[in-house]
């Protein structure tokens, strides 16, 4: 077990949760900046939450240095209280309701965490979630404690010209006689301490307004670095969009005066959704088409919409402890998602979506850092935001909408913002609510929340032609992960079509009555469903839309997945089908690589793959994403164990190269059709016609043609866009050449100013699979613009090393495993966060082949016999190591 330094390395069990002991009705929190000093004085209104005498109040609090302490204005005596590591400790409080008064001293310079007060550049900014608020001031820092704020802000009017809190502005002003300023901002609505933020910096404005379907003006304030504001349009034009659409689509209308954006350089995570006032990471929020390309557009657009939606399900219903934190996570995920398939396209969306789960969850589900998506224990809580608790968490609220239907699933969401405003809530009083509306137990799927592991279906299909019926058995198993054993089965919804001979859906009658929206539910180990009257044989098309969140194993030959490549009325499963042609060629042609044998080719692929391409009726981005082979890390997960990095991406070259070969011409016409004249533009159509003429671009340099490289040289120098530009610098980075080199040389010299866009060159550098990345990554570890300092340098040079670059990570003689473990020790002192982040890459070390477990083993097993570990790095690599 790895020696973890500081208090606290005991677990936090759900068992375990109790009230709290009292609660805090009103914070008024009084901050007066300084880089090194700041001075913090909160006035916190208490009373017990509990009968009988009192119990002793305990408050969290970090790295703060108290300088008073009064209880109804009267300074308590040494002996009246007590501070230790992490606690504020007032052994006898009153039997009433009274007042305490603490005044702090923090160091925002010197907070290299990123969590509490700190400075991003010049600019001071917070980040309370999940227990930051402890490094402002002594607090009962937990969800489940919802007070009304009121933030006063001091700071020196040249230092901090604008100064912001949560909730709307209710003062502000001069000192007198001194340089300082302040800010006074109540916010109205009770809150946990997490939800807590303030900025004080040189910010520049970029003003909107928004009008509420009741009639309510809302101003809408993005804050950004000076110089910057011309990068903000299509942030505030994504805020506005989902706005309206929540108000569409779920009937929740914004509550505030005002909601403000902020965006900085120095944040941890992604954004975060503070009561009125969202802190971005300036990455999702800056945009020009010569600065961002499709994919930073498309996140902007979809993290501005999760945070504002975090507004009703984060926010006025928070989460009563850490455990529920899917509760408002992966119920936001799911609400995001749906936002961008109305505003984008439906099918491409969902596709995306299930291949990131697979790529991160699925691999997460069957590697020693499994865990439900509700966990029952956790040691550090940082670890668990994690693509369980998100995308899973917001799978399983789809399989809700599935089992009920739209309309019961609305009334559904509509009781549960009824019934829990204003609480911190639980994952059984949200189902509860879609109980409630439809008289349905939801007991079994609860299961979906307990148990860790992605179910295997395997489905055996029969047919009867003299009987007309047609029958599906189907068997269900969840496999032991950490800590379980043992699982029971799961209600699994299963949307299906049964496809005839003409392309078309046959009706469905399972014992001779319709089927409900055509959704089937396993719900035993085993089951069968029989249809009748099924004049011919379908082809089954299982689990459309990707129903649930399952591996699906149901044997269909060849000629039938290619005629639901071509033929099924579900784009998800069109595109499935060529998937699982695509995957079978692969895992059988990384044997043979393993076995020095030849590399076999399927002419049916071929044959799908030219069909789909053909297909001018069919979106571009759903071509462009039907043609992409199943990624590497996908090809690992479907082999399973003894997974050899080096073999499976030479398959995966192999074929991508094949398709170059074999589809060469009709690859460059659809290059040409898809190079449209005319300005950029980010909408949807637009977007998948890049990403389709950029497919095949790779494509056709996959050849290693001259003409080829020539062709993704010329973009690269005549691109008007970033998404061209870096289209073709990530095509030519693949291959050895003069071209690749200059070109490389040529973007750092054009972006060598915007640190945003000089993330993108590290981030490609350090993913190319030859073996000298790691010494060019290494020497880039030195360059100017890469920061230790910096979490989004990290994990643009680091990160996509350790988790994007499959073969050198996983380098034979183990140097990548080195690498990135003498990265994580340097930095864990000071940014644990992120540190814990970066050793996650070592999550699937099992699976790997003999020679390369034996040297990951040796890593992290040097890595947990280092000194003193952060509490969020000892727990990853206790994790990590522990047998199942």
């Amino acid at each position: 077990m790895p020696t973890v330094r500081g208090e606290g390395s005991r677990p936090v069990r759900l068992q375990d949760y109790r009230l709290p002991d009292w609660l805090i009705e009103t914070a008024d929190v009084d901050v007066s900046l300084d880089p090194s000093a700041t001075r913090v004085r909160s006035k916190l209104r208490l009373k017990p939450n509990q009968a009988g005498a009192p119990a002793p109040l305990v408050l969290d609090g970090e790295e703060l240095k108290l300088t008073s302490l009064l209880l109804d204005g009267k300074q308590l005596a040494a002996e009246d209280f007590a501070v230790t590591p992490g606690r504020l400790t007032i052994a006898q409080p009153p039997h009433h309701p009274f007042e305490l008064q603490i005044e702090t001293v923090i160091d925002p310079a010197g907070n290299t965490q990123f969590m509490g007060l700190y400075r991003a550049g010049a600019t001071y900014c917070t980040q309370c979630e999940p227990e930051g608020f402890r490094r402002i001031t002594y607090f009962l820092d937990r969800p489940d404690v919802m007070a009304v704020y009121t933030t006063r802000i001091e700071a020196d009017k040249n230092e901090a010209p604008v100064l912001l809190a949560n909730g709307n502005l209710v003062a502000h002003g001069d000192v007198p006689g001194t340089s300082r300023h302040f800010a006074v901002w109540h916010d109205p609505f009770k809150k946990p301490s997490y939800l807590f933020a303030l900025v004080g910096g040189k910010l520049a404005r970029i003003e909107d307004s928004f009008t509420t379907r009741s009639g309510r003006k809302v101003a809408l304030h993005i804050y950004v670095e000076p110089g910057k504001e011309n990068r903000c349009a299509y942030a505030m034009d994504s805020l506005k969009r989902a706005m309206r659409w929540d108000e569409e689509a779920f009937g929740r209308e914004y509550d505030l005066d005002i909601f403000m954006i902020v965006a900085v350089s120095a944040f941890n995570m992604g954004a975060m959704e503070n009561k009125g006032l969202n802190i971005f990471n300036d990455k999702y929020v800056l945009a020009l088409p010569q600065t961002a390309t499709d994919a930073d557009f498309a996140s902007i657009e979809a993290v501005i919409a999760h945070e504002y939606f975090h507004n009703w399900t984060g926010d006025r219903i928070t989460c009563r402890d850490w455990f529920q934190l899917c509760l408002k996570e992966g119920l936001t995920v799911f609400r995001d998602q749906e936002f961008t398939a109305d505003q984008r396209s439906r099918a491409v969306e969902r596709i995306g979506d299930v291949r990131s789960l697979r790529s991160h969850q699925f691999v997460e589900d069957a590697g020693p850092l499994a865990h439900p998506v509700r966990p029952t224990l956790y040691h550090e809580i940082n670890n668990f935001y994690t693509s369980t608790v998100y995308e899973k968490g917001a799978e399983l609220v789809r399989m809700i909408k599935a089992l009920l239907g739209a309309g019961l699933f609305r009334k559904g969401m509509d009781l549960y913002f009824e019934r829990h405003d204003g609480e911190a809530a639980t994952v059984e009083q949200f189902v509860k609510c879609f109980a409630d509306v439809s008289g349905r137990d939801f007991a079994q799927f609860m299961r979906w929340y307990a148990q860790a592991g992605t179910p295997e279906v395997l489905v055996t299909p029969h047919y009867d032609a003299s009987a007309k019926t047609y029958r599906l058995d189907m068997v269900q198993k969840i496999p032991p992960t950490p800590g379980q054993p043992h699982k029971e089965p799961m209600t699994i919804p299963l949307a299906l079509g049964l496809v005839g001979k003409n392309g078309a859906d046959l009706p469905l009658m399972p014992d001779h009555r319709p089927l409900e929206r055509s959704v089937l539910e396993l719900t035993q180990p085993s089951q069968s469903f029989v249809f009748t009257g099924v004049a011919e044989r379908p082809i089954p098309s299982l689990n459309r839309g990707f129903t649930a969140p399952i591996k699906l194993a149901l044997p269909l030959e060849a000629d039938e997945l290619r005629f639901l490549a071509a033929r099924d009325s579900d784009p998800f499963n069109r595109w499935q089908a060529v998937q699982t042609l695509a995957m079978v060629l692969l895992t059988g042609n990384v044997a043979a690589v393993r076995a020095g044998a030849p590399l076999r080719q399927d002419e049916g692929l071929m044959d799908a793959l030219g069909a789909i391409l053909a297909d001018q009726k069919l979106e571009p981005a759903f071509i462009a994403l039907t043609l992409m082979p199943p990624s590497e890390a996908d090809i690992a997960r479907e082999i399973g164990r003894d997974v050899d990095p080096d073999a499976v991406f030479t398959a995966r070259r192999n074929l991508r190269a094949a398709i170059g070969d074999r589809h060469g011409a009709a690859l460059a016409d659809t290059y040409r059709r898809m190079t449209a004249p005319g300005p950029y533009r980010p909408d949807a159509q637009s977007v998948g016609r890049r990403a389709l003429k950029n497919a095949c671009l790779d494509f056709l340099a996959m050849t290693r043609r001259d003409d080829a490289i020539a062709r993704a040289f010329a973009q690269y120098r005549s691109a008007d866009n970033m998404t061209d530009r870096m289209a073709a610098l990530d095509t030519l980075s693949l291959h050895d050449r003069p071209e690749r080199a200059e070109a490389l040389e040529d973007f750092y010299r054009r972006y060598a100013d915007d640190p945003l866009i000089i993330d993108k060159w590290l981030a490609l550098q350090a993913a190319i699979p030859e073996p000298a990345t790691l010494d060019r990554v290494r020497t880039l570890t030195s360059h100017p613009a890469f920061s230790m300092a910096n979490p989004n340098r990290i994990r643009a040079l680091i990160g996509a090393f350790a988790q994007g670059n499959q073969t050198q990570f996983n380098r034979i003689d183990g140097a990548g495993y080195d690498f990135v473990a003498d990265i994580v020790l340097a930095l864990d002192a000071k940014n644990p966060q992120v540190a814990a982040r970066l050793m996650a890459a070592f999550r699937s070390w099992r699976a790997l082949e003999a020679d390369r477990r034996v040297r990951a083993e040796a890593t992290l097993r040097r890595v947990a016999a280092t000194g003193s570990l952060s509490r969020d790095v000892g727990d990853i690599v206790a994790r990590t190591l522990a047998e199942s």
